[in-house]
């Protein structure tokens, strides 16, 4: 089958009750790919298909053929360890608000809040929380999350977000100096 993964047409051989998971991970090397629960209820192997986010663990890789695929590695193309000068703004905001974690989820809640602000310029916090809610978190809650998607937004539009009381710390030093 031929899949087209990040820009990138890959001629792959696989049995044919493989998933996209499993041929994006064991056979094409995207790691980023995380294989949670193969239940559709973690959204750890979240990609976009043309765009929209799916479960890659759900989906046989099959019928992805003819479509785009893209996966974490994909939002990468501008990291500075491929010659660029940064990251996907949307991964950037993760880093900078602390909603990294495990990173196990990471992905899938990236990629999530990609194609939800691909799609909707100026998202509500409702409308964060729909585009999150098939991604689950373990380690902690989702505040921090809902936090780097709203940084994004206030970066794309050009205003700053309320400054949070740790990054008030961070620059101003400890509350109690």
């Amino acid at each position: 089958m031929l899949l087209k993964v990040n820009g990138d047409t890959h001629d792959v051989g696989a049995p044919d009750h493989w998933t996209l998971l499993e041929v994006l991970r064991y056979k094409l090397g995207f790691t980023g790919t995380k294989q949670g629960c193969d239940k559709g209820d973690c959204g750890a192997c979240t990609v976009l298909l043309d765009g929209e986010p799916v479960l890659s663990c759900l989906m046989l890789a099959s019928l992805a053929e003819g479509h785009e695929i893209t996966t974490i590695e994909g939002l990468a193309p501008l990291h500075v360890a491929r010659g660029g000068t940064g990251v996907d703004p949307v991964q950037d905001a993760f880093d900078r608000c602390g909603a990294l974690q495990c990173g196990f989820c990471q992905s899938g809640m990236i990629l999530s809040a990609r194609a939800l602000l691909d799609a909707n310029q100026s998202p509500t916090d409702a409308n964060i929380r729909e585009a999150l809610a098939g991604n689950l978190c373990r380690c902690t809650g989702y505040t921090q999350i809902i936090e780097a998607v709203r940084l994004t937004v206030a970066e794309r539009q050009g205003t700053h977000p309320p400054r949070r009381a740790w990054e008030s710390r961070a620059v101003d030093g400890p509350a109690d100096a």
